[in-house]
């Protein structure tokens, strides 16, 4: 389970990419890619491997005028999905 403290990141090989075929924002990693819907490719343009989940979690809520706590939900299960499936590395 991700926490508010955690610094989540993009491992290496791992990018945000406009697939202009699809006309769709997609996350590639070596041989696999995830296409991204709009709230999951808001909460990855977030991901900057400084700020800690609980500054990106406020960020977003702030710009969506939605409660923290149900954006740290949300997020903290999409992020945890993609961290078991190795799209996603945290530093404690």
């Amino acid at each position: 389970m991700i926490t508010e403290q955690d610094v989540p990141y993009l491992p290496r090989g791992v990018r945000i990419h406009r697939d202009t075929v699809r006309d769709a924002w997609v996350l590639l990693a070596p041989e696999r890619a995830i296409t991204l819907d709009a709230i999951a490719h808001a909460i990855l343009t977030e991901i900057d491997g400084a700020r800690s989940f609980g500054e990106i979690t406020a960020a977003l809520a702030a710009r969506y005028n939605a409660p923290v706590e149900d954006i740290a939900k949300d997020s903290a299960g999409f992020l945890g999905a993609l961290r078991d499936r190795r799209f996603l590395e945290v530093q404690p």
